[in-house]
């Protein structure tokens, strides 16, 4: 069992039995969270980036669907409870050292971003802009799939800035 108390997770013992073995044992950060980037499936586009805690990675692993930890509100999130566009998930990847996880997810509903686009990375950043010049994203998607207001309702995002 590993230091999260969880038996699904192996303790970590060396560098060769994480890298090179066939036990999962995650790595986590002070904070007790791991960097996670999910993608379509399908397609491979980039959906989004968010962080998994124990709970949240073995529920993912549990449910077939994917489960984050909100670092803005101090909560495990459930994708897509509350609006409907859960993930589910086709596939997990774990990187050489495991701390890092990708998902690949079908979504339902057809977007990953509270904020209404298919991608929370619907902007690009020009590349080549001068160091002394203020920088204008680029939208790359223009059309939401969805109505943040009436999914979420009109209160404020509770994300910290």
């Amino acid at each position: 069992m590993s230091e999260t108390g969880n038996s699904m997770f192996a303790q970590r013992i060396s560098i060769e039995q994480v890298e090179e073995g066939h036990e999962l044992a995650p790595k986590f950060d002070a904070d007790g969270l791991m960097p996670v980037v999910t993608t379509d499936a399908t397609s491979g586009e980039v959906l989004m980036h968010g962080y998994m805690n124990a709970e949240a990675l073995t529920k993912t692993i549990e449910t077939g669907e994917a489960h984050y930890w909100s670092r803005s509100r101090e909560v495990l999130w459930h994708k897509g409870a509350t609006s409907g566009l859960v993930q589910k998930v086709k596939e997990i990847r774990i990187d050489d050292d495991q701390d890092a996880v990708w998902l690949l997810v079908d979504v339902q509903g057809g977007a990953s971003c509270h904020v209404g686009y298919r991608s929370c990375f619907y902007r690009s950043v020009p590349v080549g802009a001068d160091a002394n010049t203020a920088i204008t994203l680029n939208y790359e998607e223009t059309e939401k799939v969805f109505d943040p207001v009436e999914v979420y309702g009109d209160a404020p995002n509770p994300t910290k800035l």
